[in-house]
């Protein structure tokens, strides 16, 4: 993955790399060629607009970095199905984790994925983002087409992002950066990790704890 796409994240959204637990009911999965629906305009402007604001974030709070920690950890709870991604990352082994663990998985990976987006928010260069279309998989599960220009970039650059319609609105599940869905690349290591400690949970959870601790000491 290029440099651009973990600062993209941290200047747009960056929720993929930081969720935090809900069963989800159909594939979470986007196929590389998704059927053809029609655009839907409630979740293209969502994104655009969401967006906007985590950009506005950007400038007017730039070089305050303890505002734009705390303004984007509120704007991510508010932008991203937190719950949903965290759970998700899990992969097979949402099934079995205990209450307990769940719990202290949650509040790791929360502070976890913070570190990743908050350590990138200096590498934001004045990038834009607009709305080039959309693709509804279904009424509730949207696929938007953006990209990302200006700043430092030479041309611009093709951002996808899976949203679905929840009672209080559009969250956002999933962000596609070169061709690779952020969550679901999330999962795929958690549950290597896993897998080769022999499905003992409780190594994952210790790794990032100590990941975490590495972050904050420096």
């Amino acid at each position: 993955m290029r440099p651009f796409s973990q600062s993209l994240f941290a200047a747009v959204v960056l929720i993929a790399m930081g969720g935090a637990v809900a069963v989800i009911p159909s594939p979470f999965i986007v196929p590389a060629s998704a059927q053809s629906g029609a655009r839907n305009a409630g979740a293209e402007q969502f994104v655009q607009t969401e967006a906007q604001r985590a950009l506005n974030i950007l400038t007017q709070h730039r070089g305050d970095i303890a505002s734009e920690k705390r303004l984007f950890r509120a704007f991510i709870d508010q932008v991203a199905d937190v719950q949903r991604i965290t759970y998700f990352v899990l992969g097979k082994y949402n099934r079995s984790i205990s209450p307990g663990q769940q719990r202290e998985f949650a509040t790791v990976f929360r502070e976890y994925a913070s570190n990743v987006y908050e350590s990138r928010l200096n590498e934001y260069h004045g990038e834009s983002l607009r709305v080039t279309g959309s693709v509804a998989r279904t009424p509730t599960d949207v696929v938007v087409q953006t990209e990302v220009y200006g700043g430092k970039l030479e041309q611009p650059v093709a951002v996808l992002w899976r949203v679905l319609a929840e009672s209080g609105g559009w969250r956002v599940v999933d962000v596609q950066v070169d061709g690779v869905w952020l969550a679901i690349t999330q999962q795929q290591d958690f549950v290597s990790t896993i897998d080769n400690a022999g499905g003992n949970i409780q190594v994952l959870i210790d790794q990032l704890k100590r990941q975490v601790a590495k972050d904050e000491a420096g």
